[in-house]
């Protein structure tokens, strides 16, 4: 049986994806760092004209975005 190995990226800090988000958040490289696999999404559209970047934005602050295996970020 083959087992399937797969990387997980280290938790982020809030305070540096709440950064990356605000300055680069349309290129979609905080959800990258996360491990979301829909980032290029964000780099096609712009992070969606901008809206998902400060949805994204809004939500690392408040700490509803998490890392994509669920992990919290770090304080």
């Amino acid at each position: 049986m083959s087992e399937k190995t797969t990387e997980q990226k280290p938790v982020q800090k809030k305070t540096t994806m709440a950064l990356i988000c605000f300055f680069l958040g349309g290129y979609g490289v905080h959800r990258y760092m996360m491990g979301y696999s829909n980032w290029w999404v964000m780099l096609i559209t712009l992070g969606g004209c901008g809206i998902w970047t400060i949805v994204d934005f809004i939500q690392i602050l408040t700490g509803n975005m998490h890392m994509a295996d669920g992990r919290e970020l770090e304080a």
